[in-house]
């Protein structure tokens, strides 16, 4: 015997014959940042600045790497003296100038601090941004101390003090090429000395901005990298002095 069996068509409803019953759709602006909107995931952006920031300065740190290595071989190797037939050390102490590299490493670590301020100042204003943009929510009078203008002045004041030194070697006749000793000395002040004018121009742009009043969270980006790279300028400073002792 035959059997019929009705067949039944189900039609999905169209997106414009959604019911009540239907769930909301929400738009995410594809950014996954939850926002619901196209603006910049500012978050990200900073990530994605510290580690560039991070592969800098792992360049950085190699540089400095070989030179300590090259200084260390370089003061135990004997040098061979073809009238005597003998080998001698011509590695000697030079005369630096320590009473005015001990005031330069003190301002370079209180611009270090003073940049922080700035660093978490700014992080503060990022955090509390949604809630003064709350209509009728006031947190009050705030005073923005110039924590980036004071730690411009303290890096210029300590390049200033880095041509003292480099004045008062020449006034002893310590030049570059008069010793092993001496060429390291130049190099290691140089050579740090250029690093962190590149932190001063950082730190001018920082400035800049604050001054156009470009969005908080550009702001916070470049005042954040500026401080991390601002802190190992400080702490490689730190490390340059002690070498400089060690090696002597």
């Amino acid at each position: 015997m035959a059997t019929l069996t009705p067949n039944l068509a189900v039609k999905a409803p169209g997106s414009r014959d959604r019911g009540a019953g239907d769930p909301p759709s929400y738009g995410g602006g594809g950014n996954g940042n939850g926002r619901g909107d196209n603006g910049p995931d500012y978050g990200e952006r900073l990530r994605r600045a510290r580690l560039g920031l991070v592969l800098g300065l792992t360049a950085v740190i190699m540089l400095f790497v070989g030179f300590t290595s090259a200084l260390l071989v370089r003061k135990g190797l004997p040098t061979f003296d073809q009238q005597t037939n003998t080998y001698s050390r011509d590695w000697v102490p030079i005369p630096l100038p320590w009473t005015l590299l001990l005031i330069n490493t003190a301002v370079l670590l209180g611009s270090s601090l003073t940049i922080e301020f700035a660093r978490r100042d700014m992080a503060r204003q990022v955090a509390l941004a949604p809630v003064k943009s709350i209509p009728g929510v006031s947190l009050g009078q705030e005073r923005n101390f110039p924590w980036l203008g004071i730690t411009l002045v303290l890096g210029l004041g300590f390049l200033a003090g880095q041509f003292l030194v480099y004045r008062v070697l020449q006034e002893h006749r310590v030049f570059v090429n008069k010793s092993p000793s001496s060429s390291f000395a130049y190099l290691l002040l140089a050579t740090h000395a250029v690093h962190l004018a590149g932190g001063v121009i950082a730190m001018t742009w920082a400035a800049v901005t604050s001054f156009l009043q470009r969005p908080l969270e550009s702001r916070r980006i470049v005042i954040d990298i500026t401080a991390w790279y601002w802190h190992f300028m400080a702490l490689l400073w730190v490390y340059i002095v002690a070498l400089l002792l060690i090696a002597r």
